[in-house]
C-alpha cells in the first residue's frame, strides 16, 4: 500500500514547484512581443525560481521512509470524490529535481535558437515543466491523468511550431500515438474507479487486490500508455522523428524527461496495482527490452543523421531501463531508476551540445562534420565526456546504472542478461564512431570558420558535466533516496509471486 505521509515543511512545497512554472507563463502573456530580452530573462528568472524551490525537497527529504512525502490533500471534486492530492516519495523526488533543472538548461540553449514567436515558446516550455512535474507529485488518478494530458498540447506545439521541415507529421505522430495509448489508460483508470466503489485516491487503489483476469486486462491498457511514452519496441516509431524535428529544447525534455514518464508509470502503477499480472508478464516485458536494447543500438550505426542517432540510442538505453523494472529484484528496480536520471543528464546533455553546434552549421547529417577537435576544442573535450558517459565508462554515471541492470537482469534470466550486455557493446560502437567521424578524420565541409562553445552554452554543459562525475563516483547520493521504497517495491513483488506460484500461473 502507498503510505500517505506528512508535509513537514509546514508549506505547500509541490503546489509552489508546479504553479510557479504556470505563474511565470501567465507573466509571459502580458509582456510585449518586442522586448525579446525581458521574456527570454523572465522565463529563466522562473525556471531558476522552481529549482531553488525544488532544492528543499533533496535537502528535508526523509530517505528512512518508504512513505509519501510533502503531502497535500484537499477535496476538489467531492461529487465524484476526486481530491487535489500531492506527495513525493524517494523515486518521485528524483524527477522533480531533474525536470526544474533540466528547464532552466532548456532556456539557456534556446536564447539565441529561438527567434519567432518567444513569448508563445517560452509559454510553451513552461507549462510542459509544470506538467511534467504534475505527472510526478499527483497521488489522485483524475489528477494524474489531467497532467499526462496537459503535457501534450505544449509539446505538441514546441514540435509542430518550433520544429524542423517535417515538424508537422512529427508533432501529429507524436501527438496521436501518446493520444491513443492515453485513452487506453483512461478506460484502465473508470474501471478501477467503479471496482472500488467510486476513489481515484491512488493509495486507496493499491491497497485494494483485484481479481487475476482483472488485473491481467488493466496491466495492457495500462501497458498502451506507458508503452508508448517510454517509448519500447515496437511502439517507439514516434520518438526519432518527433527527436529530429523538434528544436533543441525539444528534444532535451522528450530525452531527459518526458520519455521516463512511461517506465516511471510501470514503477508507480503497474507493479503495485496489478503485481501478479505485472508477475506473469515478465517473460514478455524481458524479450521486448532485450528487442529494444539490440535493435536500437544496431539501428544506430546505420544512421547518418546526428540527431536520429542520438533519438534511436534513447530506445536502446530505454530498453535497459525497462528490463531492470521487469527483472523484479533490488539491483534491477534501483538500476532502472538509476539509469532514468542518468539517460536524462547524458542524453539530455548529448542533445544540448548538437543544439549548440547545429545553430552554427544548421546541418545534422554527420558527414558534415569531421575535425572538430581542431576547430572546437572546448566543444570536443565536453562531447568526449558525454560520449564515454553514454557508453559507460566506469567512474562516470552510466556506468553504474547499466551494471546494476545487467546484474539484475542475470538474477532475473541469464541469457536475458547475457544478451543485454551485448548492448553495452553496440553502445560502445556507435558512441566512438560517432566521435571519430565528428572530431577526427578529415574536416567537413560545414566546419570551417567554426566558432567554439560560447559562455552561455558551456553555462548550460557544465551542470551536466559536474553530475555525470558525482553521481559516477558516489552513486549512493541517489541510491539512498529511492532504496526504501525499492524494498516496499520488492516485498509487493514477492508476496505477488507466492500467490502466482498457488494459482498455478
Amino acid at each position: 500500500m502507498t503510505d500517505l505521509g506528512t508535509n513537514i515543511l509546514g508549506y505547500p512545497i509541490l503546489s509552489l514547484v508546479i504553479f510557479i512554472p504556470v505563474a511565470g507563463a501567465v507573466f509571459l502573456l502580458f509582456l510585449g512581443r518586442s522586448n525579446e530580452f525581458l521574456i527570454k530573462l523572465s522565463a529563466l528568472i522562473f525556471s531558476c525560481v522552481t529549482f531553488i524551490v525544488s532544492l528543499s525537497l533533496f535537502t528535508k527529504f526523509d530517505k528512512t521512509t518508504y512513505g509519501m512525502q510533502f503531502v497535500e490533500l484537499h477535496d476538489w471534486i467531492p461529487a465524484w470524490n476526486v481530491r487535489y492530492a500531492l506527495g513525493v516519495d524517494g523515486i518521485s523526488v528524483l524527477f522533480v529535481l531533474l525536470s526544474t533543472l533540466i528547464t532552466i538548461l532548456c532556456v539557456l540553449i534556446s536564447w539565441e535558437a529561438i527567434t519567432m514567436k518567444l513569448k508563445e515558446f517560452y509559454i510553451s516550455l513552461l507549462m510542459v515543466e509544470a506538467a511534467m512535474i504534475g505527472v510526478f507529485c499527483s497521488l489522485d488518478f483524475f489528477l494524474f491523468y489531467i497532467f499526462w494530458e496537459a503535457m501534450l498540447i505544449p509539446m505538441f506545439l514546441l514540435i509542430g511550431v518550433w520544429g524542423g521541415p517535417n515538424r508537422i507529421y512529427a508533432s501529429i505522430k507524436f501527438f496521436l500515438f501518446t493520444l491513443v495509448g492515453s485513452l487506453l489508460m483512461l478506460v484502465g483508470i473508470v474501471v478501477l474507479y467503479d471496482y472500488s466503489g467510486g476513489t481515484f485516491s491512488i493509495a486507496e487503489l493499491d491497497a485494494l487486490s483485484y481479481p487475476y483476469k482483472m488485473q491481467f486486462w488493466l496491466f495492457w491498457a495500462f501497458f498502451a500508455s506507458f508503452a508508448v511514452k517510454v517509448p519500447m519496441f515496437p511502439v517507439h516509431t514516434w520518438l526519432p522523428d518527433a527527436h529530429t524535428e523538434a528544436p533543441t529544447a525539444g528534444s532535451v525534455i522528450l530525452a531527459a524527461i518526458l520519455i521516463k514518464m512511461g517506465a516511471y508509470g510501470f514503477l508507480r502503477f503497474s507493479i503495485p496495482l496489478f503485481p501478479e499480472a505485472a508477475v506473469a508478464m515478465t517473460p514478455i516485458m524481458l524479450t521486448l527490452s532485450v528487442i529494444a536494447i539490440i535493435y536500437g543500438g544496431v539501428v544506430c550505426l546505420a544512421q547518418t543523421d546526428l540527431k536520429r542517432l542520438i533519438a534511436y540510442s534513447s530506445v536502446s538505453h530505454m530498453g535497459f531501463v525497462t528490463l531492470g523494472i521487469f527483472a523484479m529484484n533490488t539491483q534491477g528496480l534501483e538500476g532502472s531508476i538509476l539509469q532514468m536520471i542518468n539517460h536524462g543528464i547524458i542524453t539530455g546533455a548529448l542533445f544540448l551540445s548538437v543544439g549548440a553546434i547545429y545553430e552554427r552549421t544548421h546541418s545534422r547529417l554527420i558527414s558534415d562534420y569531421g575535425g572538430l577537435a581542431t576547430v572546437t576544442p572546448v566543444f570536443a573535450a565536453l562531447f568526449m565526456i558525454f560520449t564515454l558517459a553514454s557508453i559507460g565508462l566506469p567512474g562516470m554515471n552510466g556506468f553504474v546504472s547499466e551494471f546494476l541492470i545487467i546484474l539484475g537482469g542475470l538474477a532475473a534470466n541469464k541469457v536475458i542478461g547475457v544478451l543485454a550486455a551485448t548492448g553495452v557493446i553496440i553502445g560502445a560502437a556507435y558512441m566512438l564512431w560517432l566521435y571519430q567521424r565528428m572530431f577526427f578524420l578529415q574536416e567537413g565541409p560545414k566546419v570551417h570558420g567554426l566558432t567554439d562553445l560560447n559562455m552561455r552554452e558551456i553555462t548550460a554543459l557544465v551542470p551536466m558535466v559536474v553530475l555525470i562525475f558525482w553521481i559516477g563516483l558516489y552513486p549512493n547520493a541517489l541510491l539512498s533516496f529511492m532504496h526504501v521504497s525499492v524494498e516496499h517495491m520488492i516485498q509487493q513483488v514477492e508476496a505477488a509471486k507466492a500467490t502466482s506460484v498457488a494459482m498455478g500461473l
